[in-house]
Order: structure tokens, then C-alpha cells, then sequence
């Protein structure tokens, strides 16, 4: 049932002469978790009581929302996709919204979230990560036919790396859908 049906039968009860806490009963028992609360029963009683024959709700005073329009929300996806970098602020600035209209878009309608990249020493290009796993690989077929053992191996205990954060860390927050990878930063 939806509100409207059932302040109808809180209306018809009403006209019956049937006390507020007997209505609220039979909608506990009838609707379960559904039901109204026994405020709102008494609040339509009285309602009805007093001569109110409409059961819809009245016009509320202040303004609607009407900057969550499809053009506005194609805007900021517009924007985002340009440049992922932007803060709700810039966005703003850019589209004449309003800071809340500008949150609600991007993260009702289009579902982002943003997020703060990762930090990672070098970016490796395809041929030195492919030339990684034939080592990797020519390693372990050594170590499977026996003419190598672990003890043979001999690694390094600690790498060192120093970079400088250029600019804060929020500004290489990337705007991003759930369920996507963060975007990498490559540090020198």
C-alpha cells in the first residue's frame, strides 16, 4: 500500500468512529513493518476529523531541485571526463552549480568516488616487464632441472628511494567508478 491508500483507510475508519489505536492495530497486523507509526495515525485521524478530504500531501513551501537536470549532469560528466583531477569546487566554478548540487550529481547519479592515486618508483614499459618474466621464468625451469639452488640466488636487503611531493597529496585524487583500479603516479 502506498501513503495515499492508507490514509484513505485511516479517512474511512475515521468516518466509522473507530479510535486512533484500533486503526493503528489493524495496519500493524495487516502491513507489518510497512505500517505507519501510531503519530502518523493519529495525526490523519484528527485530520479527517476536522474535515480534511484530501488524503495526497499538500504543496511544501521552498524551492524544488531543479539543477539535477540531465543537461547539468552531462556537464559535469563531460567535465570529469576531460579532467579527472578536478575538485567539486573547480567543478562548480566551471558549471555554475552549486557545491551540494555538484556533490549530488557525481555522487548519486554518477556513482563516482575519488581517489587518491598510488605511488609507484618507475613505470615499466612492456618490453621490460616481458623481459621480467622470461628471466623470471629461465630462473625457475634452472631451479626445476637442479642446477640451481635456492642458495645460489643472492638478492639485495633494501632499496632506497627518495622523492619529493610535488604539490599536495589530494591533488592527484582521480575521480573513479567503484570497482576501478586507482590511477598510479610514477615518483622520481
Amino acid at each position: 500500500m502506498n501513503k495515499e491508500q492508507i490514509r484513505a483507510y485511516i479517512k474511512l475508519r475515521t468516518a466509522l468512529n473507530m479510535r486512533p489505536k484500533s486503526i493503528f492495530d489493524e495496519l500493524c497486523t495487516a502491513l507489518r513493518d510497512q505500517a505507519p507509526s501510531y503519530n502518523t495515525v493519529v495525526r490523519w485521524s484528527k485530520l479527517c476529523r476536522e474535515g480534511r478530504e484530501e488524503v495526497e500531501d499538500e504543496p511544501r513551501p521552498g524551492r524544488p531541485v531543479t539543477e539535477t537536470t540531465s543537461d547539468n549532469i552531462e556537464k559535469v560528466l563531460h567535465l570529469i571526463d576531460n579532467g579527472p583531477y578536478f575538485t567539486i569546487d573547480e567543478i562548480q566554478v566551471e558549471t555554475g552549480l552549486s557545491h551540494g548540487t555538484t556533490q549530488r550529481i557525481i555522487s548519486d547519479h554518477l556513482k563516482l568516488k575519488k581517489i587518491t592515486a598510488r605511488w609507484i618508483p618507475n613505470q615499466l614499459t612492456d618490453s621490460q616487464r616481458a623481459e621480467r618474466v622470461r628471466i623470471c621464468q629461465e630462473n625457475l625451469a634452472k631451479f626445476n632441472q637442479g642446477t640451481w639452488r635456492l642458495c645460489d640466488v643472492v638478492t639485495g636487503d633494501e632499496s632506497w628511494f627518495y622523492h619529493k611531493q610535488l604539490g599536495r597529496k589530494s591533488s592527484n585524487a582521480a575521480w573513479t567508478a567503484s570497482g576501478e583500479t586507482p590511477p598510479t603516479v610514477v615518483r622520481r
